[in-house]
């Protein structure tokens, strides 16, 4: 079967592929590589690569024709790696030893109902925070994302953030149940479009659970780019938007 010309569907993963923090389902593993031979497919997701791929699959580089880890700062194309960036070489260790500092020092002063560990994860290409810690187990991590919902205390934390750190030149995005993500403007997940050629991608199409605006697919959900983006609510409303535009 000829694949689809110019084209190619990006997913986010939390919510969108699979379940926050679980495994994609074997049937819809399934049908995605079926959908691949009609059309390319690519995923964009806030997380290291590990992460990914304890939620995809440890061959999720080779299964999708693009992966893009952290935003598109570690790009794979077909399985092998495009490109990379780091935001140590952007900030320097000056900054971003005032940054985690501060961020510490908030935490500990936060009145929540739980709090666990590692709260303050460096990655290759942003800072995530956690309020609760990412350790915490997946009941705590539910009802944290209950919790958070009412007393908005990643929301509040971001808006401190960005009027403390405002000659930084970072952006915030709150993504999934527990956490943040801090990275240089621009760095959010539409860099990941920098490794899709406009002469070859003229179509995009983007799946994902957190298109509002501060969430960690908004920016890309709305760039003139993007031809259309599916706000999803599962894997399984993923699926369901697939088969209709793929029928």
């Amino acid at each position: 079967m000829t694949q689809l010309a110019n084209t190619i569907c990006l997913f986010d993963v939390d919510g969108t592929l699979s379940k926050p923090r679980g495994e994609i389902t074997k049937e819809f593993k399934e049908y995605l590589q079926n959908l691949k031979n009609r059309v390319q497919l690519g995923v964009v997701g806030g997380s290291d690569l590990i992460k990914i791929q304890e939620q995809l699959g440890n061959n999720c580089t080779k299964d999708f024709n693009f992966l893009f880890a952290e935003n598109g700062l570690l790009a794979y194309k077909d399985g092998s790696i495009l490109a990379t960036q780091s935001i140590k070489l952007f900030l320097g260790e000056d900054k971003i030893k005032k940054f985690v500092n501060f961020v510490l020092h908030y935490i500990a002063d936060l009145d929540i109902p739980i709090k666990r560990g590692t709260f303050v994860e460096f990655r290759n290409g942003m800072i995530n925070v956690s309020p609760i810690g990412r350790n915490c187990s997946q009941s705590e991590r539910e009802e944290f994302e209950k919790y958070d919902k009412v007393h908005k205390i990643r929301e509040t934390m971001v808006s401190i953030l960005r009027e403390k750190f405002a000659d930084f030149g970072l952006q915030y995005s709150i993504g999934g149940q527990i956490s943040f993500d801090v990275f240089p403007v621009g760095w959010d997940k539409t860099y990941c479009l920098k490794h899709l050629p406009e002469s070859e991608y003229k179509t995009i199409y983007f799946f994902g659970d957190k298109t509002f605006k501060g969430g960690n697919d908004y920016e890309i959900s709305i760039d003139p780019r993007v031809t259309k983006a599916f706000t999803v609510t599962s894997p399984d409303d993923t699926q369901r938007f697939l088969r209709e535009l793929f029928p």
